[in-house]
């Protein structure tokens, strides 16, 4: 550990926080590359091939609320680590699940990883406790920058497990998401945040309609929802599209992969536009990228325009989430964040989990 790491935890929070995200990402992209395609062989009904995926971002909705207020209670770093654990006990149902072609335990191994989602979706918020007001949206674009490797990771294990108990396919892809899972409970133990004071825990607070309604929160709820509505909306059925137009499975995977780090990569220079520009305009230049995303889906079904308006729809995404990210912790007293992050993030998982059924 260095001596800035030792003198400053925002750093080396940030730093542990980025490598839990790029775990706990190539998990959830592992998630997407594979369960709609095991969701579509497992249901009698194909039009059902995307419930599990709904169910995930449903159990998210659910269970996000509740897990800021124990944050509030427990810290952070429990709230993580219980998180893990639903992700390993999800990878391993899942398994069991595709071994017992059973589409209702793989709807439960869903479940669980959407309460490890609901956990995960706070590490950025987390590396914002600690930092200064200058830090917060470096901070935040950098923790989440640490998805690039999930763009590499996830797609490819995703292809290096698909047949290791062929002729099962896609159990050990499971597997590794319960390998992850279990390498990101390791890291969280590190994880230095202090627990709520008195005053956050107990100190009084404005009603939620009135945090609602100012406009600061509205437009940045609107834009994280937006961003991440319409993301999950395309992401979630292209790699059952990209096979139905006769393209190979390893296609889905790269197209995923790509899409994965047009996602984080600009998470690396993402908090310093906002801090030069504003969050307004980097939002509003998200909206017109994932317009771009929609004309490029609708000129045709080669390829090429699989992989280019998924990069587009990572990159608008980007711009929208952390720009929304950052406007939302302008919104909240100390004594309020926990239930203003866990409104922003109900909002926000509620629009992806009816996208992505």
């Amino acid at each position: 550990m260095s001596v800035l790491a030792t003198r400053d935890p925002t750093i080396r929070n940030v730093g542990l926080l980025a490598l839990c995200q790029a775990l706990a990402m190539s998990a959830s992209s592992l998630t997407i590359t594979i369960t709609v395609l095991v969701g579509y062989s497992l249901a009698e009904n194909k039009g059902l091939a995307t419930l599990p995926i709904a169910v995930q971002f449903g159990a998210t909705m659910v269970a996000t609320f509740p897990i800021s207020l124990a944050m509030k209670r427990i810290g952070r770093r429990a709230g993580f680590s219980l998180g893990a654990l639903c992700a390993v006990a999800s990878g391993l149902l899942s398994a069991k699940a595709v071994f017992d072609h059973d589409f209702l335990m793989l709807c439960g191994g869903a479940a669980l990883f959407g309460v490890n989602n609901a956990c995960v979706f706070y590490y950025r918020f987390a590396a914002a406790d600690t930092a200064s007001d200058a830090f917060k949206s470096r901070a935040i674009s950098l923790v989440l920058a640490g998805g690039v490797v999930a763009a590499f990771l996830g797609p490819q294990l995703a292809v290096w497990t698909r047949e290791l108990f062929a002729p099962v396919l896609f159990a050990g892809g499971y597997l590794a998401i319960a390998v992850l899972a279990g390498a990101t409970l390791l890291v969280l133990q590190f994880i230095a945040i202090p627990r709520p004071s008195e005053v956050e825990r107990k100190g009084p607070s404005r009603p939620l309609g009135e945090i609602l309604r100012q406009p600061t929160f509205l437009v940045a709820a609107l834009a994280a929802m937006a961003g991440y509505g319409a993301m999950n909306l395309v992401m979630t059925a292209t790699p059952l599209a990209v096979v139905a137009c006769n393209h190979p499975f390893e296609s889905a995977a790269f197209v995923i992969q790509w899409h994965v780090v047009g996602m984080f990569a600009p998470s690396f220079f993402t908090g310093h536009l906002i801090r030069r520009f504003g969050a307004g305009r980097i939002m509003a230049l998200g909206a017109l990228i994932m317009l771009g995303c929609a004309v490029i889906n609708l000129t045709g079904i080669a390829y090429a325009h699989f992989l280019s308006s998924l990069v587009l729809l990572g990159l608008g995404w980007n711009f929208l989430y952390i720009g929304g990210s950052t406007l939302v912790t302008e919104a909240y007293r100390p004594e309020e964040r926990a239930r203003t992050l866990g409104l922003n993030e109900v909002l926000v998982t509620g629009s992806t989990a009816v996208t992505a059924l």
